[in-house]
């Protein structure tokens, strides 16, 4: 059988006019071009399936057996094409996200209810991951993450204010050991590695004026997990690198002491970032646009 549907629906155009005139007419073909198509599929399956002469057509009883499967089956096709059009003009369906934790309850967590009142239709399969996946390879949508480690061939959208690092300790901590006056103060001192994933442990980064540098810093745990990193640091376990905006409770309450402020400076934030503008789903535009700042 051969696999363009374009001569299925010729055939069923043609059975239904018992016209290959008015079957053209309605398919926007030539008569003749018609013609050739069910020649070609008669050939193709080795049985003749439509009857006709210069006055009339009518399918043969292998042709009446292929319309009674061919009319259900076109159906379901349109069908389907159909529901796959509305996805571009109206929120529907599955939008699979990939985001970090903090991403989650910062970017996400507030504007969510908003979201899914105005598009009920909106299923958001949110998968919240601190390493940094391959958002095509993953078989998601879209993501959001800091700038930085999107690539350049995706298409991002701002969807946070700046973001500032905190390097924060326990009071506890402080007791017994000095605060750090320069980032390399910090290899003395007991820190918690946060893993990323596959990308390995972060580097803490810093900036003050034009300086740029980086600490691999060292202590008794490594985490791949926010909240495990913050309670930690409350517990005196060691100094933690963390967005300023997720300790800002624990640093109101005196939990967590901040130092060195000066070499923490603002950097952008999260950015929601896609494959292509091509064939934008509803959906994902809408996303798009509850989340853009």
């Amino acid at each position: 059988m051969p696999s363009d549907l374009n001569i299925l629906a010729a055939f069923l155009a043609i059975a239904e006019e018992r016209s290959f005139t008015k079957a053209a007419k309605r398919l926007g073909v030539s008569p003749s071009a018609m013609s050739h198509a069910i020649r070609g599929l008669e050939e193709d399956i080795g049985v003749r399936l439509l009857s006709r002469t210069t006055r009339s057509v009518a399918p043969t009883e292998a042709g009446e057996q292929l319309l009674a499967r061919l009319r259900p089956a076109l159906a379901d096709v349109r069908d389907a094409i159909a529901q796959l059009s509305g996805l571009r003009d109206k929120p529907s369906g599955r939008v699979r996200l990939l985001v970090p934790r903090l991403a989650g309850t910062t970017v996400l967590g507030p504007k969510l209810a908003k979201f899914t009142r105005h598009y009920p239709d909106v299923v958001l399969d949110i998968t919240a991951d601190d390493s940094r996946l391959d958002i095509v390879a993953g078989g998601f949508d879209a993501g959001i993450h800091f700038g930085e480690y999107i690539q350049k061939d995706m298409i991002a959208v701002r969807v946070s204010k700046d973001h500032r690092a905190a390097i924060v300790g326990s009071p506890g901590y402080f007791k017994s050991n000095p605060k750090p006056k320069t980032p390399h103060d910090l290899l003395k001192h007991s820190c918690i590695n946060f893993r990323h994933g596959t990308a390995g442990l972060y580097r803490w980064e810093f900036d003050k004026g034009r300086k740029s540098l980086s600490v691999a810093v060292n202590g008794p745990l490594i985490v791949d997990d926010v909240e495990t990193l913050v309670r930690a640091a409350i517990d005196g376990v060691g100094l933690a690198f963390v967005s300023d905006e997720r300790v800002a409770p624990q640093l109101a309450a005196g939990e967590l002491i901040r130092v060195l402020e000066d070499w923490c400076q603002p950097f952008p934030g999260f950015f929601l970032y896609y494959p292509s503008r091509r064939q934008q789903p509803a959906a994902l535009a809408a996303l798009i646009d509850t989340l853009r700042l």
